[in-house]
């Protein structure tokens, strides 16, 4: 069984504190990072693939120190960042191939696996093209494909889905949660539905605490009785727009139909709907407002 355990990690940079004291217990499954820009995600998680040292606190594999595993860990793990590097005169199974043998695979390893990552990315019939004739989708579905050379226990991805259109995240969504069963996968993204259909659990940063851990149900139920549906007349969209929190708006003629996130009921003829993550993740970021804990929904002092 995977364990991965974060012990009140902190990383400071000079005056600023990016993340503060960070406590988790992670087994296989995928795990969704939300927060908004700033909130440490990143900071996190390049400290859980080992490329920054916590400034203090311990980030262990299985009970062991992360720090002192040095190469054993590196080849338990699968990283992909905001914006991962590459040779631009490399064709795709090229880079491939140079990476596996960079993670100890051998040549003949590296070129069955590449083979197989290549299908798994759709794109077997451009492998043997250049990356700089590659599209901006195209290239992370190579980033995906890198960082599953070594079969990693750990994955870790930083916006994995910039870049590909929806037929591609269809695709990429399918692949984690079924590579979730085996892995722990830590993913980061500002779509949220990327992890409002696949992810085990969502962690919830906020200015570089883990304010909230729980289930897409659990975070949904703790924004119930908070989002609304009205239909107000066009005129009126600015006016509302200024008051509330409006997640949705469609236009019908003289009329239009709102979707607001509030704490208190916008009007009598507001309707209270049933709250998406999306809505959860405006409820408690945008307005800045506090979501009680629900039944299941751990709270991190």
């Amino acid at each position: 069984m995977l364990e991965l355990t974060l012990n009140q990690v902190h990383k400071h940079f000079a005056a600023k504190h990016a993340v503060n004291g960070v406590s988790i217990k992670l087994n296989s499954g995928v795990y969704g990072l939300l927060g908004a820009n700033g909130a440490g995600k990143t900071t996190l998680m390049r400290m859980i693939s080992g490329i920054l040292i916590p400034t203090s606190g311990s980030i262990q594999m299985n009970g062991r120190d992360i720090s002192r595993m040095g190469e054993r860990y590196r080849d338990m793990l699968g990283y992909l960042p905001q914006d991962f590097g590459y040779y631009p005169d490399f064709s795709a199974q090229e880079f491939l191939w140079y990476i596996g043998t960079l993670k100890g695979l051998s040549l003949p390893a590296a070129k069955g696996k590449t083979r197989e990552l290549l299908q798994l990315v759709a794109l077997s019939e451009v492998a043997r093209k250049k990356i700089r004739t590659f599209s901006g989708g195209m290239k992370q579905r190579l980033g995906i494909a890198q960082a599953l050379l070594n079969d990693p226990c750990v994955l870790v991805l930083d916006e994995p889905t910039a870049g590909l259109d929806p037929k591609e995240r269809v695709r990429f969504r399918n692949l984690l949660a079924d590579l979730g069963k085996e892995k722990i996968i830590i993913l980061s993204t500002h779509i949220v539905a990327d992890v409002e259909y696949i992810a085990d659990q969502i962690l919830v940063m906020k200015q570089g605490s883990l304010l909230m851990t729980g289930t897409v149900q659990q975070l949904t139920a703790a924004a119930e009785g908070c989002v609304w549906s009205c239909r107000i007349p066009a005129r009126e969209v600015e006016e509302w727009n200024a008051r509330y929190c409006i997640s949705n708006l469609r236009h019908e003629g003289e009329w239009a139909e709102l979707r607001i996130v509030s704490q208190e009921r916008p009007g009598d003829q507001a309707v209270a709907v049933v709250p998406t993550l999306e809505d959860f993740y405006l409820y408690h970021f945008q307005d800045d407002l506090t979501v009680a804990a629900g039944a299941g929904i751990r709270e991190v002092q």
